[in-house]
């Protein structure tokens, strides 16, 4: 499911009926905002924050400047997008730097949010920015709670430091003194959760502020637990005073009522979201960006950005040149269906796309486990297979279809699918068009 899907769904129908008229009366104007408090209301935001978002928008929206213009249905949909990046935060709250290394950031939260796997992630986004981090395994309650930060610590490129079961407080100065020594710029302190906020974990988290200079008090919440998230991030804040808060599984079946709550009930910013369960897919909050994806109006920034990590200037240019000579192959072929997971997937990048929620697109155009047939189908050619796709005849569709544990009529369907993109780009190249790589 896309992110905020039914949300974006909703409110896109709210306003295709504001677009279909041409004025707009005062009346018209707080039907549809009836309609968009419901459509809040029912992705689970806070009431409060409902109530004090449709008054923002309806004292703008009805204003004469709006009613009077020549496109007001264009001009409410604009206050609305301002808004909701008001409700999220002006912009992207960027992590605090220590000014004497190294800088410490605690993780907290509740048992079963991912804050052990976010540790890692937020290692692997550290050492993009060209940062060293030391991540410390303080949680010494949950079974295998240290085994598992160190598998996705290594797995992060990270190290892990840790004492065993000994006092969380003690292994934290050891570790940040350990840092100090070995050069490591960032600490993050992995520390216990629990199924229940409690008096001993909120004691235990006090006294590791006390004992280490923390820079960020980074609070990991499950997005998908809806107004619980927000009640969560209410509560350790009230005791910790949280710098920032990381949302987690903003890639599942999550209605918005947390991402669109946090930041107006608790006054503290949504620094980055974790969209997916791989290593990589831990991104920076942009409230303007996650706006114009709820509003169905894409997110291109976003796409960009990945684009530029996963293709080098140098493959972007290679591949462009085979384009305008008309010399791209199955091998070709392969290499952006590897770049695309790179980016990932097709699902998420279609989230990106302004109006990709028009789209009628089916499932399966979009099914990973498809994608991975068509890779399996390439890698079972040969190399002249590959680059000579039309030499493939009865007896190699045979072979290529056994070996890659697919059909023959998967393999001519994946064949003619290439014949076509050729025929595509070789049409773009006629129309003076750049494929946009």
């Amino acid at each position: 499911m896309a992110l905020f899907a039914s949300l974006s769904e909703r409110l896109n129908h709210i306003f295709s009926k504001l677009t279909k008229r041409g004025k707009l009366t005062e009346l018209e104007i707080k039907t549809a905002m009836r309609e968009v408090r419901v459509a809040l209301l029912e992705a689970d935001v806070n009431l409060k924050v409902v109530k004090s978002f449709i008054a923002e928008v309806s004292e703008k929206a009805v204003g004469q400047k709006v009613l009077e213009s020549l496109n007001p249905a264009q001009q409410v949909i604009k206050i609305v997008n301002d808004e909701l990046i008001a409700l999220m935060g002006s912009g992207n709250a960027k992590l605090e730097v220590s000014p004497k290394p190294p800088t410490v950031i605690m993780m907290c939260g509740l048992q079963g949010a991912g804050k052990t796997t976010m540790c890692a992630k937020l290692a692997v986004q550290l050492k993009k920015q060209g940062k060293h981090p030391l991540l410390v395994a303080c949680d010494i309650y949950r079974p295998a709670a240290i085994d598992q930060l160190k598998v996705v610590g290594g797995k992060a490129g990270a190290e892990v430091f840790e004492k065993g079961t000994q006092d969380p407080v003690k292994t934290a100065k050891e570790a940040v003194e350990y840092a100090k020594k070995m050069g490591y710029d960032t600490v993050v302190i992995d520390t216990a959760g629990r199924l229940h906020i409690d008096e001993k974990l909120m004691l235990e988290l006090e006294n590791i502020t006390k004992a280490v200079s923390v820079t960020e008090i980074l609070l990991t919440v499950d997005a998908m637990t809806g107004q619980d998230a927000v009640n969560v991030a209410e509560t350790f804040n009230a005791r910790l005073n949280v710098t920032g808060v990381i949302l987690t599984k903003l890639d599942g079946d999550t209605r918005g009522g947390a991402c669109l709550s946090i930041k107006a009930v608790t006054g503290k910013p949504i620094k980055f979201v974790g969209v997916g369960e791989k290593l990589g897919d831990l991104e920076p909050f942009y409230p303007d960006r996650m706006a114009s994806r709820i509003l169905g109006m894409g997110d291109v920034l976003s796409l960009i950005e990945k684009a530029q990590e996963a293709v080098t200037e140098q493959q972007a240019k290679e591949m462009e040149r085979k384009m305008r000579e008309n010399a791209f192959t199955l091998t070709d072929y392969l290499t952006q269906f590897e770049t695309l997971k790179k980016m990932g997937g097709a699902g998420a990048l279609m989230s990106m796309l302004p109006g990709a929620g028009k789209l009628k697109i089916r499932e399966s155009d979009l099914d990973e486990k498809k994608m991975e047939r068509t890779r399996a189908i390439i890698l079972s050619m040969t190399p002249k297979e590959r680059e000579n796709p039309q030499i493939i005849g009865s007896s190699r569709k045979r072979r290529i279809a056994l070996g890659s544990g697919t059909s023959v009529q998967e393999v001519n369907q994946l064949l003619k699918q290439f014949e076509q993109t050729k025929l595509l780009m070789k049409q773009m190249k006629g129309g003076k068009r750049r494929m946009p790589f």
